[in-house]
């Protein structure tokens, strides 16, 4: 179990440049915190910033109150980018255990052999281990790569729409195993995803960025709000309770008077 923690973290590619601007939250274990907002907002690079990928102009990531190295990162974390691909010349099977890379020595394990046929199994991937990748559908290869991150046996994993070229039973899959195994696992999970009413049904809480800064921070509830999705989106929203004490978000249309300023930034 790792607790992730954001603290006052700022960040440009130039002195200049602030795509950042001091983003702070926590990620606790066997929870997901989705991460939303416009195109532009800076999802990406805090990403890759949790990661270790890009160093901060200031401020912080701590696992379990600590600041990892770039190395000591990777062996607890998990990563999958946006744009993310498998060589077609793989069979599922060797796919998935490539991501046992930093784990393995000079010579694969009897253990890397076992975690990885537990994974498969798990994700009911076992009968596509002999197949090659290029034969699958994108919600198959998509669910490789997910597998592949998982059978590092990460402690926090980091999600970049994971879901967004998928179709709508495809989604609900991906995200209810990512559930799963956040909470069997104690995974620190964070993901950035799009559809704010897939950010409603699975995240436990949800950070808000606009403009690099962070609009709004903790449960769904307190998130999701039409003033707050008005000012951010610059759309009028219903906020609609179901059944089962959840929300839905319908958008209706977009203001005119909105002055959202847009970067572009990944």
């Amino acid at each position: 179990m790792v607790v992730v923690e954001v603290k006052d973290v700022k960040f440009g590619y130039n002195s200049s440049e602030e795509i950042l601007k001091g983003v702070s939250f926590k990620s606790n274990p066997g929870e997901i915190t989705a991460v939303i907002g416009p195109n532009g907002a800076g999802k990406s690079t805090l990403l890759k910033i949790i990661a270790k990928i890009l160093k901060p102009k200031s401020g912080t990531v701590l696992f379990d109150g600590k600041n990892l190295s770039r190395e000591e990162t990777t062996k607890i974390v998990s990563y999958l980018p946006q744009e993310s691909s498998i060589p077609g010349i793989l069979t599922v099977f060797e796919a998935v255990l490539l991501g046992r890379l930093p784990h393995l020595s000079w010579r694969v394990k009897r253990e890397d052999l076992e975690i990885t046929k537990n994974v498969l199994t798990e994700l009911r991937l076992e009968r596509y281990a002999e197949r090659y990748t290029n034969q699958l559908s994108g919600g198959e290869r998509q669910m490789v790569l997910i597998a592949q991150a998982l059978v590092r046996e990460p402690k926090v994993l980091l999600l970049d729409e994971p879901v967004s070229n998928l179709d709508m039973r495809n989604q609900l899959e991906i995200l209810e195993l990512i559930r799963r195994f956040s909470k069997e696992k104690e995974i620190s999970t964070i993901v950035i995803l799009h559809d704010l009413n897939l950010a409603a049904k699975y995240a436990d809480k949800i950070v808000l960025l606009n403009n690099g800064s962070v609009r709004a921070y903790g449960g769904v509830k307190s998130v999701l709000r039409p003033e707050v999705l008005a000012e951010v989106y610059g759309v009028e929203v219903d906020i609609i309770s179901s059944n089962d004490d959840s929300i839905r978000v319908f958008p209706i249309k977009p203001l005119s008077d909105f002055r959202g300023e847009r970067i572009k930034v990944l």
